[in-house]
């Protein structure tokens, strides 16, 4: 099933991850993210307030579950949806490598593999084990309000379909599977935005209309996401539509 890693490489960066990682420094074991007052979440919140200018310690937070859920477990939501596959990426088995840029410069696990396997197991393993308990550790470190925490974390995860569906995956499949996985996430997740599918010409794909902010508009950048519910929801369509016309 290892095949299934380097058909995940060619949907791009987003979905890409390292195997065989040497031991070192530059890796920070995702398991110590959950401890709320461990030195590696603090070298992510530093990390990322740096990088891109964040004001205050929940805002940064916010815009780190934001980028997190949207890269380092996005791999996993992929193979199930395509390959019907799960790849492990409960916190013990995947490290990050930190950037000097906004995100993240790499994901690695420790041991790749593929199994066959349920969604309630991909449920367990992307939200239960990894994604939902680091937004409990941030909100402890920083107040941020867990509403808009688990907002970032239900925005990582469509990005993991959306993004998919504008570089070559079947549409249907992906619309069908993010619908099959936040049934089985429940706890509301699915009440914190919505998946949208657009068609401009002949070009179809998946788009995201959050509920919530990640105010990541506060940091230096001062820019609104393409998905903010800060704008009004025509205006974001028609971005997307605009994103669909351009490719």
């Amino acid at each position: 099933m290892h095949d299934v890693f380097a058909r995940l490489d060619a949907f791009g960066e987003r979905y890409r991850l390292e195997h065989g990682l040497p031991p070192g420094d530059d890796w920070i074991d995702c398991s110590r993210l959950l401890d709320p007052g461990s030195p590696e979440l603090t070298r992510v919140l530093d990390a990322e307030r740096h990088a891109s200018g964040q004001v205050s310690d929940h805002a940064t937070a916010l815009t780190v579950i934001a980028v997190y859920a949207g890269r380092v477990t996005t791999a996993a939501l992929l193979a199930w949806a395509l390959e019907g596959v799960l790849i492990d990426v409960r916190p013990s088995n995947v490290a990050i490598r930190l950037s000097e840029h906004h995100g993240f410069e790499a994901v690695g696990l420790r041991e790749p593999y593929a199994v066959e396997g349920s969604v309630e197991t991909l449920v367990s393993w992307v939200l239960e084990e990894h994604l939902l308990p680091l937004a409990g550790a941030l909100r402890v470190r920083t107040r941020a309000g867990l509403r808009q925490l688990h907002g970032g974390v239900a925005h990582g995860c469509a990005a993991a379909f959306g993004a998919a569906s504008l570089r070559g995956g079947d549409v249907d499949v992906l619309e069908a599977a993010y619908h099959r996985f936040m049934a089985a996430a429940g706890g509301g997740l699915d009440r914190l935005g919505t998946l949208v599918r657009i068609r401009e010409g002949a070009r179809e794909g998946l788009f995201y209309l959050r509920n919530t902010c990640c105010l990541y508009y506060t940091s230096a950048e001062k820019v609104l996401c393409a998905s903010c519910c800060l704008d009004s929801e025509a205006d974001r369509l028609a971005r997307y539509r605009s994103v669909l016309g351009q490719a």
